[in-house]
């Protein structure tokens, strides 16, 4: 029996490769960024989330920061361990004293291999996890975004996240079309970061990358007057010199960098509509498809899509959850939704 009685608690977890979101009883109670700060020398874990984000860039030989995801799936055992176990204990009002059993939901890309499903799941178990279910994040961004997935009826999903782009066509609780392209929000960033250096001979880090994402990222050269971004003043060393530049960066300028990535999600798009059975093409012409992740929040992202595709694209309310909130209605309702999960 043991000292101490034991419970179980159920948790939600999106582990995606930019950021964490963990939901319980319905309500989002963890979202830090993915990474982690080790001491070098006893590999013990220094930081996570926010702070261990801080310090990503500027650390010295004894610590070391890591991304334990890459493109959507585990690239670090270890370290994905250390992080799981560190969001948990993140939780508010989770008791340290009694022993608690945890039930857990795990989004996952839909292209994960089979050894990539085993790896998120001895990750969760090493950090205490004992009944684990994955769910597949277009299947978990549909119900985030509360799409009735068991209809007989096509419904497109979109999600742009940090390590992947997962297309999917769902009918009928299932996945009739899925394509997951290793082109997303880090893609993003290394496309910019290239571009600074090509374009203006600048080194940029990628914290400095991801805010001008953040703050002149576009999808189009030719955004409505009321949506056009400020031109956004960038800092950083000369390449050659090492001296400090200073250099002005507009939002056409990214929209024309990141234009080849977004070319591609556009292809793997038609070509997950080509798969797609006439009756569901019917559907999601009907009804539109739906943009999930921290990629549908780039500027003039669901025009273009239009534009290219001609069929209208919806941005998901709060699409950064999306998938989070899809993974807690999963675990809230388990026996209805077991069929979908692996």
């Amino acid at each position: 029996m043991g000292l101490f009685p034991s419970f179980t608690q159920e948790i939600a977890i999106d582990l995606g490769t930019a950021n964490t979101v963990i939901t319980s009883n319905g309500r989002i109670v963890v979202d830090q960024p993915s990474i982690i700060a080790i001491d070098t020398r006893t590999e013990k874990l220094v930081a996570i989330g926010d702070t261990a984000r801080k310090m990503h860039e500027r650390t010295h030989d004894r610590i070391r920061t890591i991304r334990p995801l890459k493109d959507g799936v585990i690239a670090d055992f270890r370290a994905a361990e250390l992080m799981i176990r560190g969001m948990i204990r993140m939780i508010p009002n989770r008791s340290s004293i009694f022993r608690s059993t945890l039930r857990m939901v795990i989004g996952i890309p839909s292209g994960s291999t089979e050894v990539e499903i085993r790896a998120v799941k001895d990750s969760a178990e090493q950090a205490g996890g004992r009944e684990i279910f994955l769910l597949f994040e277009p299947m978990a961004a549909a119900l985030g975004i509360g799409l009735d997935i068991e209809a007989p009826e096509g419904n497109m999903v979109v999600d742009i996240g940090g390590g992947t782009t997962e297309i999917a066509v769902l009918s009928l609780g299932g996945l009739v079309t899925d394509r997951s392209l290793k082109i997303a929000g880090d893609e993003f960033t290394a496309d910019i970061m290239e571009y600074m250096s090509r374009q203006y001979n600048m080194k940029v880090g990628e914290k400095t990358a991801e805010l001008i994402k953040i703050n002149v990222g576009a999808a189009t050269t030719s955004l409505p007057k009321d949506l056009e971004p400020e031109v956004y003043m960038i800092h950083g060393p000369n390449r050659s010199s090492a001296l400090p530049m200073e250099t002005p960066v507009t939002y056409a300028e990214i929209a024309h960098c990141l234009d080849k990535s977004i070319s591609r999600i556009e292809t793997a798009i038609l070509s997950a509509l080509e798969a797609t059975p006439p009756e569901l093409y019917a559907d999601i012409v009907r009804n539109g498809i739906y943009l999930a992740g921290g990629g549908a929040l780039l500027r003039g992202l669901a025009k273009r899509f239009y534009d290219k595709i001609q069929i209208p694209f919806h941005v998901a309310e709060d699409p950064l959850r999306a998938v989070a909130r899809g993974t807690g209605i999963a675990l809230q309702n388990t026996s209805k939704f077991q069929f979908l999960m692996r």
